[in-house]
This record gives structure tokens, sequence and C-alpha cells, in this order.
């Protein structure tokens, strides 16, 4: 296991991402005189050039943005499914594909909260797309893994592809220029004209249902975030149609239980996860499911099974000496998403659909699925912390084991971000093989299954926030990430 990573102060700004170009993104836009939400778009941007196995123009974005003045507000970057009538079941990559929310969303935060062009946003993510960089090890990985569903896709002349394997740079032209245009004439570059259409043709080819109007038609959503009391502080999470509410329903049921040590600390959380994710088909419920009573066992595992095993996404979380903090989430779903190609913007779709479950987040036309997406924002007085993690389903899992040991365990933030983690998958617990509390939770009748400690499993954690006046920022040992402070 690495060393504890420290929280790193800043003067001017701090950025903490999936990768460490995206880092580099996000200071440099700071550097350029823009803001928290600056940074993030940027971040994100250099994300979906740098890792298009997790992210990109395909696919969509959640963040949740702080203002000390205004307060925090969530930004629903998510598409729907097609409004075609005989849109009920997903059969197909093609039937799989919701309209791209991650343009809008960009467009709609900085408007809204920006404080540069949208085009000196981009400026660092077109300059890696034209030029060429390395893509992650991640993204290396999953050309290979993921070679036959892409060229199924029509992408194995996709320059990621072709050369994206290997050490070398990989330039991607088509996404450069989409993203300058992207730039200059925001949502119109993306969900009106020959994107639009091209999206459409290659989704329609395939057998899928996504027309040019349900493109034009899409819309972002901004608005109030989930809060829950936490500790003598206050936990905001997404509002639907994301998991976030299931991370709030176990702090609030935590928060009433009394906790005797670290390894009741543990099981509790384990139990809270596989209690709250039985919810998860009715999160369209929102602050309302926070009514539901979680029954659990303080001294047995219950065995009732823990949720699905997905991987994917990439963070970004970035704060500025303005006090404004942002905690984002961007992805496509599955390892390069649908892997339907579109030449024209280099890029390709998501299959958020495959998140329709039962009813009532059951597929149907114009309907979106339950994300797994869940960024977070922790207020305690004028401090201001921000995380979020990839790992779908295991995401509410990590950030709940993080908050727990902060606030019920007194463990400061670095410790609890480097700290060994469990996950419950699929009815097993996965445990890190350093976890302290492992043959404990074994005793009690968890299923364990002990994994290595930098395991994909775990999440990779991006942390910035606010506090004693200065912007700060820390980031997993796991993965990829990354954080710089200016």
């Amino acid at each position: 296991m690495s060393s504890v990573r420290p929280i790193t102060t800043g003067g001017t700004g701090a950025v903490s991402a999936a990768h460490p170009l995206a880092a580099g993104a996000g200071l440099m836009v700071l550097g350029h005189g823009g803001n928290a939400c600056d940074a993030m778009i940027a971040a994100q941007a250099a994300l979906a050039v740098v890792a298009p196995a997790s992210c990109g123009l395909g696919g969509d974005m959640l963040a949740l943005v702080h203002d000390p003045a205004k307060g925090t507000r969530a930004v629903n970057g998510t598409g729907a499914a097609p409004m075609d009538p005989s849109f009920h079941e997903v059969t197909s990559p093609a039937l799989s594909v919701t309209v791209p929310g991650l343009v809008a969303g960009w467009c709609d935060a900085n408007r809204l909260f920006g404080r540069l062009p949208l085009a000196a946003c981009l400026a660092p993510a077109i300059e890696m797309a034209r030029h060429g960089c390395t893509l992650s090890a991640g993204d290396r990985a999953s050309i290979a893994e993921q070679r036959e569903r892409l060229t199924s896709g029509g992408a194995s002349g996709w320059s990621v592809v072709r050369d994206g394997a290997g050490d070398a740079p990989v330039t991607q032209p088509e996404l450069a220029t989409l993203l300058e245009r992207v730039g200059t004439d925001g949502e119109a570059a993306f969900y009106d004209g020959t994107i639009a259409a091209a999206i459409a043709r290659v989704v329609q080819k395939r057998g899928g249902l996504l027309t040019e109007r349900d493109m034009r038609r899409h819309r972002s959503f901004v608005g109030e975030p989930v809060t829950v009391d936490w500790q003598g502080g206050k936990v905001e999470v997404q509002p639907p149609m994301t998991q976030g509410v299931l991370l709030a329903l176990s702090l609030k049921t935590l928060q009433s239980l009394s906790i005797a040590d670290a390894a009741s600390l543990d099981h509790l959380c384990v139990e809270l996860t596989e209690a709250s994710f039985q919810f998860r088909a009715r999160v369209a419920e929102g602050e309302a499911l926070l009514g539901q009573s979680l029954d659990i066992d303080m001294n047995r595992a219950s065995g009732r099974g823990g949720p699905r095993a997905y991987l994917h996404t990439a963070g970004v979380a970035t704060a500025d000496a303005e006090g404004q903090v942002c905690s984002s989430l961007i992805s496509v779903f599955d390892s390069f998403g649908s892997c339907i190609f579109v030449p024209e913007g280099g890029f390709v779709l998501n299959n958020r659909a495959e998140g329709f479950t039962a009813a009532p987040n059951d597929a149907g036309p114009g309907k979106r699925p339950v994300h797994t997406l869940a960024p977070m924002i922790f207020r305690e007085g004028k401090k201001v912390t921000a995380m979020a993690t990839p790992g779908a389903d295991g995401q509410v899992q990590t950030l709940l084991q993080i908050l727990a040991k902060i606030g019920a365990g007194g463990t400061d933030l670095a410790a609890a971000i480097h700290a060994p983690r469990w996950r419950s998958e699929d009815g097993v617990l996965l445990v890190a093989q350093g976890h302290p509390e492992a043959e404990h939770l074994n005793s009690l009748g968890h299923e364990v299954v002990m994994r290595p400690d930098g395991d994909l499993c775990f999440g990779g954690v991006v942390c910035a926030g606010f506090g004693a006046g200065r912007p700060f920022a820390g980031s997993d040992w796991r993965r990829e990430v990354w954080h710089a402070v200016l």
C-alpha cells in the first residue's frame, strides 16, 4: 500500500482528478483567471481525451457547485432514453444509448457558475487532442479487452483503438475540432446539426431508436441538492436520478446509532449499504426516501447481498480562493459505453440505458435511468469538502466509509481516504488485504473475499475543498488519481 498522501493547501485554487493531465488542465485554467467551475470543466474535458473508456462527449456528467454566498446547486447533465413509444427494453447496444448530457452540462455550468468563456476552459483538452497524448493505463488495457465490441461498434479505425494500446501519444483531430466548435457555439455544436445527425444515424443504423429530435429536446436540470445532517455538519448529494440519496439515507441512519468501536463501524456501514440498495429502484423519490428506515442487525451480517459489479467513471473535484467548490463525475457507463463510434466527432456513445432495472426504474420512452454517479459535498461550518469516486455501485460505499471514519471514527481526511476499504458486491464482501477488521467482519457472518489493497473495485477518490480561507486538495493513491494546487 502507498504511504498516506497529505492534503495540500493552495492560494489560488486546487484540483483533484482521475488523471494527472486532467489535474494539470484544471490548474492551467485556474492560472489564467478561472474559478473552480472553469477548472472542473477543463479537467473533465481533458479526461474525455485521455480516458475515453471511462468518459467522453458521448456520456454524461453530474456536478455539485458550492458558492459561499448562494449555497450549493446540483447540475444534472444526464440524458433521457429515446421518445419512441416502442422503447421498453434494452436488447442491443444501440438500444442502450441515451442522449449524451455532458456537453449541455458543461454549457450550463459555465453559464451559471463560470468566470471564463467556455472556449478557454476547453483549450487544454483541445491541445491534448490535437497534438496527442498517451492514454491512461486503464484505458490502454480496456482497448484490448473491448476490441471485439469496439469493432462491432464501428470504432476499429478510431485513432484511440488503432494507436492507443501502446505508450505512444495518440492524436484525436475530430475530437479537437468538435471541442473547438463547442467552445464557440455551445450546445448547438452538439445537439443540432452535423453531430446530432451523425449520432442519430449511427445509432439507427444498428437498430437503435435515438433521433435528431431527441437530441434537440435535451436539457440539463439545475436544482437543489438532497441534504442530510452528519456529525454537526451537512452532507449534500445529487437529487434524482442518482444513487446519491442512498448515501444520505445510510448516513441518516448511522447518525442515530451507537457505535462502539472501529470494528462495529465497518459492520454497520456494510449493513447500511446493503439495506439502502434495496431502495435503488426508488431513488426518483429523492428527499422523501430519507423517511425510510433501514433495518439492520448491529451484531450479525444480514446476508441480504450487495449491489452489482461495475467499475467505470472519472471524477473531478475543484476549489478556488473565493470559496467556490465543485464535486463531479463523468461517465459513459460501461467501458467505452456502448462502443458505438461517432466518427464525425471522434467519440463513442454511452450505454446508460443498461441502468434501467425493475419498476419504477424500468425502461420507457423519454425516461432517465437511475444513475450510479454520486458526487457529494460535506459542509462543516465554513469548511467545505468535495469528494467523488468511480466505481458505479461502489461509489456510495466508498464515500460512506470515508465519511464514517471522519465523522464517527475521528480519522483525519487524508488518513480516511488512504485507509483499506471493503465493497459489498453480488452477495460477497470484497475486503482489501490490509484491512484491520477483515477477520472480525468474517466472524460476524460476512462472506469475506480478500482482494489486493489497490484493486479497482475500491474506487479512486478525488477531493478538494475550502477551509481556513484557503483552497485545498487531496487524492487517492489508488488508480491514476492525482491532485495539484496553485
